[in-house]
């Protein structure tokens, strides 16, 4: 466990960002923001990942390292450009990261850094945990890329952790955020065929999994942050307008969230899906505050 020292924090300003840094500061640590602005403070250090730009000084004294910067996945058609602008935001700034932390003396202990379930692809109703094979697809491709990214820190001996993110439950923002006028106005229902798996978290247990990450030191590698009851689309369908008070009767028709989203989105981010499980979190006795989706909605909402 690194010592209540500095950590340095990329993606500060994000959804799940703002909410660890929050974290980190109630419970002893003194974060890092990493800005792309002139900072502000002595809490705030620049980073320009797209133009290689890091101050290394800023750095010094860091005993830690949560890296969650990247471009939004879901925001706007898959172009070629949108394409090179997730893969870039996600491999340029972890390697300028990881190669910024091998350059410190001493090196920080641990870098937590963000990746998702998307590496495993659409696998249907078969559980996957981390020993679980790369998959087909863009994002599984680009999670490949990104972790890789890594390495220049774990060859300089830092521990690493890859925390594979699934669907972040928020009131305020994320996938929910989107899905609850639907919801409210009664216009809420299954996307296709309803049997793709959703593999959950909430805010809250994210960013617990995320510290519980950084602080113990068995932790390595691949980890899931996941809620150990993924549900298929139908499941969270019917939950989520119960919660809601409102019907579900209207489903989406796969063709309609091709031509709106564009077909290689809609097929991996909506249409597909995996029952992505945290045996990790679970042999480590990782204590959720949300294990099941009703009352984890019924929290959120």
């Amino acid at each position: 466990m690194p010592e209540l020292g500095k950590i340095a924090v990329t993606g500060a300003s994000g959804l799940v960002g703002t909410a660890l840094v929050r974290a980190l500061r109630e419970r002893g640590y003194l974060p890092i923001r990493m800005v792309r602005r002139d900072p502000r403070g002595a809490d705030e250090v620049y980073w320009n990942p797209a133009e290689g730009s890091i101050d290394l000084d800023g750095l010094a004294g860091i005993v830690g390292a949560i890296h969650l910067a990247g471009d939004n996945v879901a925001s706007g058609r898959w172009t070629d450009a949108k394409k090179a602008r997730i893969r870039d935001s996600r491999v340029q700034g972890t390697e300028l990261l990881a190669n910024a932390l091998a350059k410190l003396s001493p090196v920080p202990e641990v870098l937590v850094s963000a990746s998702a379930i998307g590496y495993y692809g659409s696998r249907g109703a078969e559980p996957v945990d981390e020993n679980g094979p790369l998959g087909d697809g863009f994002l599984a491709s680009v999670c490949a890329d990104w972790e890789a990214a890594t390495g220049a820190a774990i060859r300089a001996g830092i521990r690493v952790v890859h925390a594979r993110i699934g669907i972040v439950l928020a009131r305020d923002g994320g996938a929910l955020a989107k899905m609850k006028l639907p919801f409210l106005l009664g216009l809420g229902g299954r996307i296709g065929d309803g049997s793709q798996y959703m593999s959950w978290i909430t805010l809250a247990d994210v960013v617990s999994a995320l510290v519980f990450a950084l602080e113990r030191d068995e932790l390595e590698g691949p980890v899931n942050l996941v809620a150990p009851t993924p549900v298929t689309n139908a499941e969270f369908t019917k939950t989520l307008g119960g919660v809601l008070k409102r019907p579900t009767v209207l489903p989406v028709p796969k063709f309609a969230l091709r031509l709106a989203a564009g077909e290689e989105l809609a097929d991996e981010m909506l249409l597909g899906g995996s029952r992505v499980l945290p045996a990790v979190l679970e042999s480590h006795r990782f204590e959720w505050e949300h294990t099941t989706l009703e009352p984890a909605l019924r929290s959120v909402l």
